[in-house]
């Protein structure tokens, strides 16, 4: 049983400052483990990000017969091939990661072959019905929990039906888990999203060598189409900064006075910069400097100095470009001047914890006023002292990382019931934190 970690973080005596890294993109990493896996021949990835998520996509690719190694220059992935795959000789454990477990479900509908997969606590809380049931119509098998939850075994066909899938809700985890059951599927494989979600998965499978094909939507939305079965060709990977990471320094910098720091290297992607969006609406002095391709992916250096952040009004339709960062989001809206209404948030309640109903504890626990109205939450902004209050984390690396914003720029300390989830997708946060000067102390 992994031990809690407990911190009580305090305002920051001084601005933030230096230039700094933040770990690569857990999406990109994900993706880049898996997609290797199924490639003919050798990938080699640098920048992967060396979480304890990312390193249980790792485990489980090796489980089901992909050699993959490291070193100090990175990783090499010797790939399986597409429909390759062998069944597991134990349990697939894939920790606290949603992303892994729900792409992963994809690949395994469409092997011929019995697996069985766990989590975490908090992993085997969450419903894994929304990938089930259309993998389903592959002709895979699903047995699960109780409503749809973790440990689960799936029988998956080689002999798979391709989908045609309209998402009831944007999801890229959803969309990503019908393409990869697509490429060992006889035929067209269809995914239509009322809403574009981050396209990371259709990037990197034209990256090893996919033809997919995107087009609009009649009222908004995409249609995402491959053809099944297909071959994947090895491919280098450079893995960009994870924006979702960059999130926590960058909205720590805007709202401790005095700050100017830079984040470098940081991933760009159009559907995944609404956070970006929302702040410089906020009058955030951000600025994006040396913008560049880099592994097919806009890349660039964020500079982000001390701010006076306005309430703003979040638009449902950008949801899905920072569905991850709407809890330091929040925190940012509760240091704001006026009221922010953040729209749209339904995603939230499936995340690793009901993300929703935590962010607003953790910000009413610190003295902050917020209201739900349906799916939406109503910040109402500065005005009395904040800080002081306990949170507790649900094991959700993000809201712990969202309290340590928060109580870097309160009145009074704010303690964090356990903060050791960090490290499944941010190695290292307190430390990057303190070297640019925000004197956390274990």
């Amino acid at each position: 049983m992994q031990s809690t970690r407990p911190l009580t973080v305090s305002a920051s005596l001084q601005g933030l400052s230096g230039h700094t890294r933040v770990p690569g993109d857990k999406s990109i990493s994900h993706r880049s483990l898996m997609l290797a896996a199924l490639a003919e021949g050798t990938t080699q990835v640098r920048g992967l990000l060396e979480g304890e998520d990312v390193l249980r996509t790792a485990d489980a690719m090796r489980a089901l017969g992909a050699r993959i190694t490291s070193d100090e220059k990175g990783w090499t992935i010797e790939g399986k091939g597409v429909g390759q795959l062998s069944e597991p000789a134990d349990v697939l454990d894939m920790g606290n990661s949603g992303t892994a477990a729900r792409l992963l479900s994809g690949i395994l509908a469409s092997h011929p072959f019995t697996s069985i997969m766990t989590g975490d606590a908090s992993l085997r809380s969450r419903p894994m019905r929304r990938v089930t049931d259309p993998l389903s119509g592959t002709g895979a098998q699903f047995l699960t929990r109780d409503g749809g939850r973790l440990p689960m075994a799936i029988k998956g066909t080689g002999t798979a039906t391709p989908l045609s899938y309209r998402l009831p809700v944007a999801s890229a985890q959803v969309k990503s888990a019908i393409l990869l059951a697509g490429l060992n599927a006889q035929g067209r494989t269809v995914v239509e999203e009322p809403v574009a979600t981050r396209d990371h998965t259709e990037n990197m499978l034209r990256h090893f060598g996919v033809t997919v094909d995107v087009s609009p939507l009649e009222g908004g939305g995409r249609r995402i189409e491959l053809t099944g079965p297909t071959r994947l060709s090895a491919r280098d990977v450079i893995v960009p900064g994870d924006p979702s990471s960059a999130a926590f320094p960058l909205v720590a910098a805007l709202l401790i006075p005095g700050s100017d720091i830079v984040i470098e290297g940081v991933g760009l992607n159009p559907l995944r910069t609404g956070l970006f969006t929302t702040l410089l609406e906020m009058g955030a002095d951000l600025t994006i400097e040396n913008e560049r391709i880099e592994g097919g992916e806009k890349v660039g250096d964020l500079r982000a100095r001390g701010s006076h952040l306005k309430g703003v009004d979040v638009p449902a339709d950008r949801a899905p470009s920072m569905i991850d960062e709407y809890p330091v989001l929040a925190v940012a809206c509760a240091y704001a001047e006026g009221p922010s209404r953040l729209r749209g948030l339904e995603e939230l309640r499936v995340k690793e914890s009901d993300r929703l109903a935590a962010t607003v504890a953790l910000l009413e626990a610190n003295g902050a006023r917020v209201d739900v109205e349906g799916d939406d939450v109503i910040v109402a902004g500065r005005s009395g002292t904040l800080g002081g209050g306990i949170v507790r984390t649900h094991m959700d690396h993000r809201l712990a990382m969202s309290a340590v914003v928060l109580g870097l720029a309160a009145d009074r300390a704010v303690q964090i019931d356990d903060t050791a989830f960090i490290e499944t997708s941010f190695p290292g946060f307190v430390d990057l934190m303190n070297a640019l000067g925000a004197g956390i102390e274990a």
